[in-house]
């Protein structure tokens, strides 16, 4: 999570999704992000800026320019039996909300199905790497990542949604 450009490999193709920021990127409080998406074949310009940096134990993005009147995303990592739980937090507001709120809350789900799907794509495959790496007699550190996500949605305002199971209703 500390290389930006793992979320290209994260995020469904579907959107185009790609990082405008030059490397070398370092990841810190205050860093700013520009990324550029198509949303319905529109190219959409997004920013956003990294409002609280803990590595291995969560960050915080906050959009500064883009598609939605308010985007907050908490990625929070909490230690588990075997690896490591990722729990996406999101908030976010769409612009003209009275319209466009179903179709959003479509997406913002869909976006997060896929991501959970490649994490976890990922995860397997560099768990996979290590166990190899171990059988050539490479040292690297034990234990298989294990990602939890639990599926929900959270108010805010007009509308939110959080990547954390079961769908849940309300709060």
């Amino acid at each position: 999570f500390a290389d930006a450009w793992n979320l290209e490999r994260i995020t469904p193709p579907w959107l185009n999704f790609r990082i405008r920021t030059r490397r070398p990127l370092d990841m810190r409080e205050g860093t700013r992000l520009d990324y550029r998406i198509r949303l319905r074949g529109v190219p959409i310009p997004w920013r956003t800026r990294i409002d609280v940096w803990e590595p291995g134990v969560r960050f915080v993005d906050r959009q500064v320019i883009g598609p939605y009147h308010w985007w907050r995303h908490e990625h929070r990592f909490e230690a588990v039996a075997g690896g490591t739980r990722v729990i996406d937090h999101v908030e976010y507001l769409p612009r003209v909300a009275w319209l466009s709120r179903q179709w959003v809350r479509r997406d913002v789900e869909r976006i997060f199905a896929y991501r959970r799907e490649a994490l976890l794509r990922e995860l397997r495959a560099a768990a996979g790497e290590r166990r190899e790496d171990r059988g050539r007699g490479a040292r690297r550190s034990t234990g298989r990542p294990t990602p939890s996500c639990r599926r929900g949605s959270r108010a805010r305002r007009a509308a939110g949604a959080a990547l954390a199971g079961a769908p849940q209703r309300g709060s």
